[in-house]
């Protein structure tokens, strides 16, 4: 099982590529689902959840080709994927392959509005808490389909189509905005979705959606109105910068000081984030290239966060805003108000110095003068990146193992940060 070793203790200079969303390739490459079209995607990150996305589509009949190499592409920069599925020929998504990425789930909607049936597997629990699919199965069941559970399955029919329909979400959830989304764009009739997630991701879905004929208004509100279509076309489109990745690296950058070029990035998709670490005195641009972060010197301060959804500091970043505030001047307070269990990185994070204390939904962190490098293990994917946070400014060596959680959502890791200075590198078995 592959490692990652770092040394810590060098600044990072010079420019990081900014990768394609995970978070919005996945839901971008389901809905390839709903038309018998092409949809041509560009800027896919290369990840070990998008290549187990293409598994899946396969299954039910999805051809995908990767375009070859282009002029000035490198192993950083996002590919182009081409998908059709012509004909469904499989409506079941099975356990052994849902079970190894939740997002897979989202499959039911497509499948349950072009053919009016689904048999997909429940995902179950993770790392990070239970994430039910609960509302999810609500929004199905508010256009007209009819679940049952069976033997750890949902089964979904729909035999006269779906039909559209007034709801709100009782809490923001992205996913259930995901799948009504897509669900409602084949529907009967008119959708209105009150109480919809906001995030950059369902925007570009929804801009996807529209380019293949959907009727879609208000995304990035929190009332979304699809008017169903008889049939989707196909189309192409540009998968959004990261901002997961985007605030992960400014981080790095507070945390070990220097000042990096983040190419591509959009400050407008993660201001929330921007904010915070401009009050912890880190140095931030905006360029017509894209972020600039820079802290030379300067002394961190301690911030109080609480997690929200967007536009709100994103869950996806609380642990790497711990790793940062490990050397924070004073006591930090972050509290965790998505995910339960989502404090499971304090543990390895102590491992290298820190001083952490845990009550209920919160986290205190109090910033130490120094970090010890130490063999550390990740627990889930953001665990595992402020694990490479914490190492890159801890004084020697730390090994970081089970580095797969990593390679689910972090485009060449490696060679970013050691393009830019840090001494990292893989070690491979």
């Amino acid at each position: 099982m592959d490692r990652i070793r770092i040394v810590g203790g060098h600044k990072l200079d010079g420019v990081i590529p900014i990768s394609g969303a995970k978070n919005a390739a996945l839901p971008l490459m389901i809905a390839s689902l709903l038309t018998d079209e092409t949809l041509e995607l560009h800027n896919v990150p290369r990840l070990a959840d998008v290549s187990l996305l293409l598994r899946i589509l396969s299954n039910h009949g999805v051809d995908h080709s990767i375009a070859g190499k282009r002029l000035g592409q490198t192993s950083e920069t996002g590919q182009s994927i081409s998908l059709r599925a012509r004909d469904i020929i499989d409506t079941c998504a099975p356990y052994e392959l849902v079970s190894k990425m939740r997002a897979s789930f989202w499959v039911i909607a497509p499948l349950l509005a072009r053919m009016g049936e689904a048999r997909v597997s429940l995902p179950g629990g993770c790392a990070i808490g239970t994430r039910p699919v609960d509302l999810l199965i609500m929004a199905l069941e508010k256009l007209g389909a009819e679940i049952d559970i069976d033997g750890g399955y949902a089964v979904a029919r729909a035999p006269k189509g779906l039909r559209g329909a007034e709801f709100a979400f009782p809490k923001v959830t992205v996913g259930g905005t995901h799948v009504a989304l897509m669900a409602a764009t084949l529907a009967h009739g008119t959708t209105v979705i009150d109480n919809a997630a906001r995030e950059p991701e369902v925007v570009d879905l929804a801009e996807c959606l529209i380019k293949m004929g959907a009727r879609i208004s208000g995304a990035g509100t929190s009332r979304i109105v699809v008017e169903g279509v008889a049939r989707l076309g196909g189309a192409e489109h540009h998968v959004l910068p990261d901002r997961i990745e985007t605030g992960t690296y400014a981080m790095a950058v507070a945390m070990t000081g220097g000042d990096v070029l983040l190419e591509g990035a959009r400050p407008e998709l993660l201001q929330s984030a921007l904010d915070v670490l401009s009050g912890a005195g880190v140095d931030i641009s905006s360029t017509n290239e894209g972020i600039r972060v820079r802290r030379n010197g300067s002394v961190i301060e301690a911030v109080n966060v609480t997690t929200e959804p967007f536009p709100g500091f994103p869950t996806d970043l609380q642990a790497q805003l711990m790793a940062l505030m490990t050397r924070g001047k004073g006591t930090s307070r972050i509290r965790e108000t998505i995910f339960e269990n989502r404090f499971m990185h304090v543990q390895e994070l102590a491992r290298l110095g820190a001083r952490i204390r845990l009550d209920g939904d919160a986290a205190y962190v109090e910033g130490v003068a120094r970090l010890k490098g130490a063999p550390v293990m990740a627990t889930d994917l953001r665990a595992s990146v402020s694990l490479v946070i914490a190492a890159l400014a801890a004084e020697g060596e730390t090994m970081v193992n089970r580095v797969y959680h990593l390679d689910r959502g972090f485009e060449a890791l490696e060679s970013k940060l050691s393009r830019c200075g840090a001494e990292i590198e893989r070690i491979s078995g």
